[in-house]
């Protein structure tokens, strides 16, 4: 059966509609979840959704979903998020939501067998800026834990890179194979307090100096241990906090991002052993403490095999690559097949106005998405198919 091709000025047209609920003057978007803005974001999906003659609902914590009336399952999960973070851009999330809505739209339209088993969803509170969110992911969570994820032969996300990689290597469309890992720690140095200008460098006990020194260290250690991770000092706190004062007392914060747990383990291990050589050099004692970590999500082979197939076939600049960013794929990788696509960033740039990816590069992700749909789904339900005559022989 030939493949639909999507409606294009459809596309961009609803990007744009949605982009205007909670849009500043400046063009930010200002959509968090559970805001006026972010309900009425919602309220259009749903009312898009049925006046295109399909069935919408919400669950409990507030996700939206769409298929097709006489639908019965099981259902392909296609979607993102489409809440912001303060101030935030009109892609990030919203550009996944919109290119479901419109390839479930196109396949029905064209009455495709793949839109019997699409299901769409506008996910609740991804970004976690709210203070009740505990860090996000929270409508993707939700549905983890639900009956419904059963139901789900695997899930699709369609996003914007978020980063420089896919602009700088030239690429326009990209099969993601998981998502970083990332680990979060607290670094208390205590040292002595004393007067500044009169206690030579050799005598003190400074708590700043090992935490600028251990900050200094973070980028060596990372790529000593995997060249392809990250990481970022985002604050030093001094105490006192003055300048005639040697301080007594330094706390940090630090994070790190890698593609597999062992490189996480050998850059925690490598940082807690610099910490504690710096602090004896300085005289002080410091701790590294957890404070958060979120584990790498590895999606599945069958459905990234399939996405890249399908990009590679859409364009000859296409590759495979590594997300930095979290996902709400991330969360549905750990009870459904997944996979992702990627469109590049322009300039790098998001969760700020600048946030940007030129029309046609979104009408061809939005393209491959359908296309994907349509593979993965054959090959989901074909698995589905021989596993119920195997268990019935």
């Amino acid at each position: 059966m030939t493949l639909p091709s999507i409606n294009a000025e459809r596309l961009l047209t609803d990007l744009t509609h949605l982009g205007q609920i909670g849009a500043g003057a400046d063009g930010s978007i200002y959509r968090v979840a559970g805001s006026a803005a972010d309900l009425a974001g919602r309220d259009w999906i749903d009312k898009t959704m049925r006046v295109a003659g399909l069935h919408t609902y919400r669950d409990d914590i507030g996700n939206v979903f769409s298929r097709r009336p006489d639908s019965d399952g099981p259902w392909l999960l296609i979607g993102s998020h489409a809440d912001t973070v303060p101030g935030g851009g009109y892609l990030d999330g919203a550009y996944g939501v919109i290119a479901s809505m419109e390839v479930l739209r196109t396949l029905h339209e064209a009455g495709h067998p793949a839109a019997a088993h699409l299901e769409t969803v506008a996910f609740w509170d991804e970004e976690g800026v709210t203070p009740e969110s505990k860090g996000g992911l929270v409508g993707s969570t939700a549905l983890a834990g639900h009956p419904h994820v059963d139901d789900l032969i695997g899930y699709l996300e369609l996003h914007v890179e978020q980063g420089p990689r896919m602009e700088r290597d030239g690429l326009e469309l990209s099969a993601v194979t998981g998502i970083v890992g990332v680990r979060r720690y607290a670094v208390e140095v205590r040292g002595q307090e004393n007067h500044a200008g009169t206690t030579p460098f050799a005598l003190r006990a400074d708590a700043g100096r090992v935490a600028t020194r251990f900050g200094a260290q973070l980028r060596d250690i990372c790529q000593d241990v995997d060249d392809t991770s990250i990481g970022n000092i985002g604050s030093i706190a001094l105490e006192p906090n003055a300048s005639n004062v040697v301080p007594g007392l330094a706390r940090v914060q630090a994070e790190i991002r890698a593609g597999s747990e062992k490189s996480l383990d050998g850059i925690e291990d490598e940082l807690r052993a610099t910490l504690a050589r710096i602090a004896q050099e300085e005289n002080c004692t410091a701790e590294l403490r957890t404070t958060s970590a979120k584990p790498v999500a590895d999606f599945d082979s069958r459905l990234v095999d399939a996405v890249e197939e399908v990009c590679l076939h859409r364009s000859d600049r296409a590759e495979r690559m590594l997300s930095y960013a979290g996902h709400d794929a991330s969360v549905m990788s750990t009870r459904v097949p997944t996979a992702m696509i990627f469109v590049p960033s322009t300039g790098g740039y998001s969760h700020s106005n600048l946030e940007h990816t030129p029309d046609e590069q979104l009408v061809l992700g939005t393209q491959a998405l359908l296309e994907s749909v349509v593979a993965v789904s054959a090959l989901m339900l074909k698995q589905d198919i021989d596993a119920d005559h195997s268990l019935a022989a």
